[in-house]
């Protein structure tokens, strides 16, 4: 998948496709600070799943909306969010199990 807006750094690095769900009752926001030269942030609603790229050794940080500030609540190293991709030879689609 590609980031249209903030696209990864190229680099030698495996890109991974993970995937975050947002659990709870609030809106939350998902950062990425740790990658040089890269800066990934998105809203996350409650019960919605965010799909991204990422590469190796990034640091998914879960902020908690709150009335008018956000409190770091996680932080996610992206190989657990990973998400395997199987690719069907005969039709080219790829889906997913997430």
């Amino acid at each position: 998948m590609t980031q249209i807006l903030d696209p990864l750094p190229y680099d030698d690095n495996k890109k991974l496709v993970c995937c975050y769900t947002n659990t709870t009752s609030s809106i939350q926001i998902a950062r990425i600070t740790n990658v040089s030269n890269w800066y990934f942030e998105r809203v996350v609603f409650p019960g919605q799943r965010l799909l991204f790229e990422s590469v190796e050794g990034a640091l998914l940080e879960i902020h908690t909306g709150m009335m008018a500030s956000a409190i770091l609540s996680d932080s996610i190293p992206c190989e657990t969010l990973v998400v395997n991709l199987q690719e069907n030879s005969e039709s080219g689609l790829v889906s997913t199990s997430l």
